[in-house]
């Protein structure tokens, strides 16, 4: 049986696992690990310039691929830089393995240079983690952590390895498993069919339905599934942030995003519902509003892979713990084999309510924003879908131009819309774009950013640069933190307390430039179209444009009604439903 040290072990198991791409940063307890990395060419490495952007990456090309994000930094700095995107990904439940480099096992608590404590900083933001104590268990600690990270609700592992565990000296029989199986852990592999059948004849009842469907239908590979369902019973649509591409964007059955940012349609047709067929999402307080006066007549359905997450927040009455793809699987089954379907008459009534809704307050159909002066943000939103086709990998940042994102970059596919929603991750545009980027190289790649946002991890350009990285930036510049302002709009009396940059942000074209990109700025509507078709045609070029926008555009609809339902919503400055 072959020997490798600890450290040739680890690269040869992430290759023997599939890993294509690692995403990191070297430093002193790693090299070891990074020696090996040089000495093999199975796995490429991606040197970000900040452990973070390793993160993101990592982040970014798991959304997109539904592979496992990889990620791999060294002790103290590098693993405490690494953790807001350990957080990022483990709200988000997205599969990712982070290796973080230790100081020597007999200097383990002793405060060496260097030394965190990376198992106990970062425990409440992974699925778990690993202290490696001997090498020849890292074969099978990768197999563990890789089959953690993408099972069940999937999730970040660390797994934390001394300096000594991978020296070169120190050798070591190789063999790494086929499979593995963890006593403790045991995610549920099919959802208990009484159950189903119960929710089947629910939907089947139903006068009033509507699909609410979150990220688990991303994750789990079930928008094709869970289309059909709607389809068949002609029921309508809406998704959470992290569902957006679950079901087409452009279809007459979807009505937009819900919750905080929602359209109208979507959160009243909610709040009216009897029935709410709650695929993969997890009733978070975007959503709901007040949760005591969420949807008061509605039955609920609940499927998730997630024992923990349902009746969470909301009492499930029908709640179904199983993978979703396989849950709807047999729920088509079961429709499809009965002849009994909802009442023809209740569901067209229902759907004449909606749309009388839908033509009232439509922002896609009827935008409501003043086309006047200044250019839009919706407006800079919606020419990017055109330029593209709808068809492109659109990465955010966090802030008004990700709300603006969601409403109006219509995404028909599924994996599409790589953004940060439960920790709300300023920085992660870039970087995210960085690993779509590199795990679909022909493909439109935008990060939808500001100009806050773009400052936070902006030293990836050079990343960008070494890597021939083509990623179009679109600055949405309104020259202020502009969720920040719009709340201190809203509820301050219009107090901006550090919200605006004064007379400091960089000359971005100059910037670009210094790091051999492409920079255009964009200040007038007429041209606002021209200049994006021009970016877009640079295939092989890292763009910014900074494009210009009335700095007091904010975001509607909003919820922001103190103890107010779902369909409690601001429809302008001076409107409510």
């Amino acid at each position: 049986m072959e020997k490798l040290s600890g450290g040739d072990m680890l690269i040869r198991a992430l290759a023997d696992e599939g890993v294509e791409y690692l995403f990191g940063y070297p430093g002193g307890a790693a090299l070891h690990i990074y020696d090996a990395v040089f000495r093999q060419k199975r796995v490429q490495h991606i040197l970000v310039r900040h452990e973070q952007a390793a993160t993101h990456a990592a982040d970014g090309y798991a959304r997109s691929t539904g592979k496992v994000g990889t990620v791999l930094v060294t002790s103290g700095p590098g693993a405490t830089n690494a953790i807001t995107g350990i957080a990022t990904a483990y709200m988000d439940s997205i599969p990712m393995v982070v290796i973080s480099g230790q100081v020597a096992s007999d200097k383990i608590g002793e405060d060496a240079f260097q030394e965190t404590d990376m198992v106990g900083v970062s425990r409440p933001i992974v699925k778990h983690s690993f202290l490696v104590k001997h090498a020849k268990d890292i074969p099978e600690i990768v197999k563990k952590a890789f089959y953690i990270a993408s099972t069940g609700r999937p999730g970040p592992v660390v797994i934390d390895i001394p300096k000594d565990i991978t020296n070169p000296v120190d050798k070591f029989e190789y063999s790494y498993p086929d499979k593995v199986k963890i006593r403790s852990y045991t995610p549920a592999a099919k959802g208990h069919t009484g159950q189903i059948k119960k929710a089947v004849q629910l939907l089947l009842g139903a006068r009033r339905p509507i699909i609410y469907a979150g990220g688990g239908v991303v994750q789990g590979n079930a928008s094709n599934q869970l289309t059909e369902i709607a389809k068949l019973l002609n029921f309508p649509v809406t998704n959470t942030l992290m569902g957006l591409g679950a079901f087409p964007g452009t279809d007459k059955q979807f009505l937009g995003m819900l919750g905080m940012h929602g359209t109208v349609e979507a959160n009243t047709a909610m709040h009216h519902a009897d029935v709410i067929f709650a695929v993969g999402a997890r009733f978070d307080d975007r959503v709901t509003n007040t949760p005591s006066k969420f949807c008061p007549s509605a039955k609920i359905i609940h499927i998730d892979i997630d024992p923990a997450s349902i009746s969470k927040t909301v009492t499930a009455d029908v709640p179904i713990v199983g993978p979703v793809e396989g849950v709807l699987d047999e729920m088509l089954e079961l429709v499809k084999a009965t002849k009994e379907r909802p009442d023809a008459s209740a569901i067209a009534s229902w759907w004449k309510q909606i749309d009388e809704w839908r033509d009232r307050y439509s922002i896609i159909d009827t935008p409501r924003y003043d086309t006047g002066g200044m250019i839009k943000p919706q407006e800079v939103v919606r020419m990017v879908h055109e330029v593209t086709g709808g068809d492109a990998y659109v990465c955010s940042d966090v802030g008004q131009h990700q709300m603006f994102s969601a409403q109006y970059y219509q995404f028909d596919k599924p994996r599409r819309w790589i953004n940060s929603g439960g920790l709300g991750t300023m920085g992660f545009g870039l970087p995210a774009a960085m690993g779509v980027q590199i795990a679909h190289r022909d493909a439109n790649v935008v990060c939808i950013t500001g100009e806050g946002s773009i400052q936070m991890c902006i030293q990836e350009l050079s990343t960008c640069t070494q890597y021939h990285l083509p990623v179009k930036i679109i600055c949405i510049n309104n020259q202020a933190l502009g969720m920040v302002r719009q709340w201190q709009d809203m509820q301050y009396e219009s107090r901006y307390s550090e919200s605006l940059y004064e007379d400091s942000l960089p000359d971005f074209v100059k910037l670009m430039e210094a790091y051999g990109h492409v920079g255009m700025k964009v200040t007038r509507r007429e041209e606002l179209k021209s200049k994006l078709e021009e970016c877009f045609a640079m295939k092989d070029k890292t763009v910014f444009m900074d494009i210009y926008v009335d700095p007091n555009e904010h975001v509607y609809p909003m919820q922001v009604a103190p103890n107010g339902s779902m369909r409690d919503m601001w429809l302008s400055k001076s409107e409510r439903t």
